[in-house]
């Protein structure tokens, strides 16, 4: 995708700062229910967060502006991670259509994401994946599900990616599409989603069998979903939202701290120090990859630093996690305290696909005589 200068764009970040400021006031009511957080989704639509990287918005993805998306999504995830979780897909999503749609399709898509519809990625399959059949007519039948469907049928404009086979049976590859959820109602599995934490994802498992598609619903060509370097590159998205996890640890134990009247205690001071320069040894990772995801034209240049900042911020999370265990003790882990949600929501959502692969790229790309600049 061409990248143009970058034009000022502080003021969506600071409405993110804003809503995470709202949403963590919500946080224990929503995370409570277990159920999709409507009123979150609800105040990002009205903030016009759902179009904000949209061409001619504040955060057009055309011109230099990931850093700004970057601490966007890190605001969002630090008030509130499942919306952190929904939210990044719909971004991804729409990226996706910037890089790979047609003009015809990026009018229709980005109208529906500022008309309100929810966008969203699913890729993560069972043994009962999806299969894309073209028929003779040139439509497309869908037989298949998905699992880890974030948003669940809230998501009204899904990335179902699967095996496209011509009217013949033949397999062409895996292939993009989107599907009008509003308009169909497939069978929903909610007893697939009991997890350790980021109940309020409601990533269910989804059967879209018998779903008819128009041949303009399939987005890109086979294989397009699997190109780089908007597939590894894009995990920085979710490290943003990671690592407002961790900020939102920092800012628990702080005021867990202050609320029992410790904050002369030498090893919370200690505790809390190292965390500081966590969090914002992560800021700084995210600053250097987004600027690099918007000036380098170097491929592996930009999957190999989008896999450092993934594990290093995974690395930050977790080393934040243990230090804030360790100043809340058994009383600090009990609700109505914030640190056992955020520790049961982050803990989850920190399982993201092949970190070991992630790391090992790393080596090798450094081993390869391609050192850190």
């Amino acid at each position: 995708m061409i990248r143009l200068p970058a034009l000022p764009a502080p003021a969506p970040v600071e409405l993110a700062r804003r809503l995470q400021q709202q949403f963590a006031e919500w946080a224990p009511e929503t995370f409570a229910s277990a159920a999709y957080p409507q009123r979150e989704m609800d105040a990002i639509r009205q903030a016009g967060l759902l179009h904000i990287t949209l061409p001619g918005e504040a955060l057009d993805l055309r011109h230099s502006n990931t850093p700004a998306l970057l601490q966007l999504l890190r605001y969002i995830g630090q008030g509130n991670l499942s919306v952190g979780r929904i939210y990044e897909g719909h971004v991804n999503a729409l990226q996706l259509i910037a890089v790979y749609g047609t003009p015809a399709q990026q009018q229709r898509w980005f109208a529906d994401a500022r008309a309100g519809h929810l966008f969203g990625v699913w890729n993560t399959e069972m043994q009962d994946g999806i299969h894309l059949d073209r028929q003779r007519t040139g439509k497309v039948r869908i037989r298949g599900s998905k699992s880890f469907c974030s948003g669940s049928v809230h998501v009204t404009r899904p990335i179902v990616p699967g095996v496209l086979h011509d009217s013949k049976g033949r397999a062409l590859g895996w292939q993009m599409a989107i599907v009008p959820l509003d308009r169909h109602d497939p069978p929903v599995d909610k007893s697939f989603w009991t997890p350790l934490g980021m109940r309020n994802s409601v990533s269910h498992k989804i059967d879209f069998t018998g779903i008819l598609l128009e041949p303009t619903d399939l987005l890109g060509h086979p294989g397009d979903y699997n190109r780089q370097p908007y597939l590894s590159g894009g995990a920085i998205r979710f490290a943003a939202v990671h690592l407002g996890g961790a900020a939102a640890v920092l800012e628990a134990i702080r005021e867990y701290i202050r609320q029992l009247k410790r904050t002369e205690d030498c090893y919370h001071r200690s505790r809390v120090g190292q965390m500081a320069i966590l969090v914002e040894s992560g800021n700084q990772w995210l600053e250097r990859s987004g600027r690099l995801t918007d000036q380098s034209s170097d491929t592996d240049e930009i999957i190999y630093y989008a896999n450092m900042t993934r594990t290093a911020i995974a690395s930050i999370c977790t080393d934040c996690l243990r230090l804030a265990e360790h100043s809340a003790g058994a009383r600090g882990m009990l609700h109505p305290y914030a640190l056992p949600r955020l520790h049961a929501d982050l803990t989850m959502y920190l399982r993201q696909p092949a970190p070991d692969a992630a790391l090992e790229a790393v080596g090798k790309h450094y081993l390869d005589d391609h050192p850190t600049h």
